[in-house]
């Protein structure tokens, strides 16, 4: 009989990901809900070391595979590996992060298991009268939520995207079982070679990561637009991030977009500049701690879940905020 949440920990450099830990967070929720335990699947090389921290953040299970061949992620040996665990332990619920890795593997897993998957999930509860996982992804461009259920097949699989569930605290008086998980790999399992690793450090934080964030969105005109927020952004030490219309139109690029169709984030300061409010959009920021919205229209949606809105022209307002800031910093700097 299926049973328990097992989620895929993804490691890079034989360093967790932070999609990972979020995943335990939600995994111990639908864990809970059906009386079930949570169990992390490791894969990597002299990965071990890292099961502590996983029982830490929620999981009552480690499973870990170690081999040289999951130093690296390739798809083949990483399948072969979480195959055999799902059929020999068979779990009623398996998720992935909805990261580049995670889109590669989880829909091969699926085949290779007869079951469902569904992708980029925003939300997961489990129903109280079937105890099914649903799944809630968006569909059609953003415009429409869809909740899917995999009634007849195990294990339910979902990836989900990273920031979008909340990771747990660490609890250190959390005790769990390591279990050392052996697959067998042969020369036939890496059907690829690594020639060369190639890596691109980029000075931009990801805007998952930013603590305050400046998001522009089609009320700022145009890509010239960006120039005064990304001045507010570099005298807050924060991060530019932006709309759908802004990334349609092609005024930024798509990795700085939030909502629905772009990235979660959680800052703890939201500042929504020329942004109407869409749900789309809102859904990838509602958590922000602190939202600061401007925005010319009174009636703009975004003012119902703004903790402060300013009815005016970014053009007016922003310059002013600079200032603010700038004169603010500077009586500290005196004190």
């Amino acid at each position: 009989m299926s049973k328990d949440v097992f989620v895929f920990i993804e490691q890079r450099d034989n360093q967790l990901e932070k999609v990972g830990i979020e995943l335990l967070g939600k995994a111990r929720e639908l864990a809970d809900a059906l009386g079930q335990n949570v169990v992390a699947m490791l894969l990597g090389e002299k990965v071990k070391d890292h099961a502590e921290i996983l029982i830490k953040h929620g999981a009552d299970k480690v499973i870990v595979v170690e081999d040289e061949m999951l130093k690296e992620y390739v798809t083949e040996p990483y399948a072969k590996a979480i195959t055999q665990i799902i059929k020999e332990k068979d779990p009623e619920i398996v998720i992935y992060g909805a990261s580049s890795i995670g889109r590669d593997l989880a829909p091969r897993l699926a085949a290779r298991i007869h079951t469902g998957l569904t992708a980029d999930c925003t939300k997961l509860e489990i129903d109280e009268e079937s105890k099914n996982l649903m799944m809630t992804r968006p569909a059609f461009g953003g415009n429409l939520m869809a909740t899917i259920l995999c009634e007849d097949f195990r294990p339910q699989m979902a990836t989900v995207r990273p920031g979008v569930m909340q990771a747990l605290d660490s609890d250190g008086s959390r005790k769990g079982e390591i279990e050392e998980f052996k697959v067998e790999f042969d020369d036939s399992d890496m059907n690829v070679e690594i020639k060369e690793i190639s890596k691109q450090e980029s000075q931009k934080k990801d805007i998952t990561e930013a603590k305050i964030l400046v998001s522009g969105g089609r009320g700022i005109g145009g890509p010239e637009g960006f120039k005064p927020l990304q001045e507010l952004a570099d005298t807050l030490e924060a991060e530019i991030s932006a709309s759908r219309a802004s990334v349609d139109s092609g005024w930024i690029t798509k990795d700085h977009q939030v909502g629905q169709t772009g990235k979660t984030v959680r800052p703890e300061l939201y500042f929504a500049m020329g942004i109407s409010g869409a749900i789309q959009h809102v859904a990838g920021m509602e958590d922000s701690d602190l939202i600061i919205a401007v925005n010319k229209d009174p009636e703009a949606a975004i003012f119902e879940i703004a903790d402060l809105g300013v009815v005016g022209d970014i053009n007016a307002v922003v310059p002013k905020l600079i200032e603010s800031i700038e004169r603010e910093k500077k009586i500290k700097a005196e004190i």
